[in-house]
């Protein structure tokens, strides 16, 4: 995804994220500057927007296009199957480190996602990785395609199983938050 370009008074062309100040992440950075900092006061907390907007200067991020319509049924389902996945994951690493197969075959798989959505990529990526036996070792936001390296893998069934479970967890995530951008339909 290329940036989108904004045109300055003066004609030259720049990335639409140098435009302005985002609100939500000034009150984040704000909060958070204030809890670290512990002490309540006014004097801390013009500091932290100071901060706030200092970084927000220094490290521009690109704005979010983005719908989140929260489903609390569906949160619900997306942290039991995640949970259930973190036991019966780790119990199958446990598994392969007390009894290793020989060879022990890993893979990476590729796994381009069906969302277009950089929040729903981040949210998979990082819930991927925290499941034992696979990791995200890249993540290509232009194609929205994670690669994840994954342990006993033996056949293109393994391969398939585990782009299974990643689309899957994107399904989930998709059905709790939404998280579809402003131009996709869903």
């Amino acid at each position: 995804m290329s940036p989108q370009m904004k045109t300055t008074r003066s004609g030259r062309q720049r990335p639409a994220r140098y435009r302005s100040i985002q609100w939500p992440m000034i009150l984040v950075l704000t909060l958070v500057w204030w809890i670290l900092w512990g002490s309540y006061s006014a004097l801390s907390l013009v500091g932290g927007v100071l901060v706030a907007v200092g970084v927000c200067f220094v490290f521009p991020l690109p704005p979010l296009k983005m719908r989140l319509q929260f489903n609390a049924w569906a949160a619900v389902v997306l942290l039991g199957r995640f949970v259930f996945d973190v036991f019966r994951a780790s119990a199958q690493v446990a598994w392969l480190t007390l009894f290793p197969p020989k060879p022990l075959m890993n893979a990476l798989v590729e796994v381009r996602l069906r969302s277009r959505s950089d929040f729903v990529l981040t949210v998979v990526a990082e819930l991927v990785s925290l499941v034992p036996g696979s990791v995200v070792v890249e993540a290509h936001r232009s194609s929205h395609t994670l690669f994840l390296h994954s342990i006993d893998i033996r056949d293109q069934e393994g391969i398939d199983r585990v782009r299974a479970n990643v689309l899957a967890q994107e399904d989930r995530v998709v059905r709790a938050f939404g998280g579809l951008e402003e131009d996709e339909t869903p």
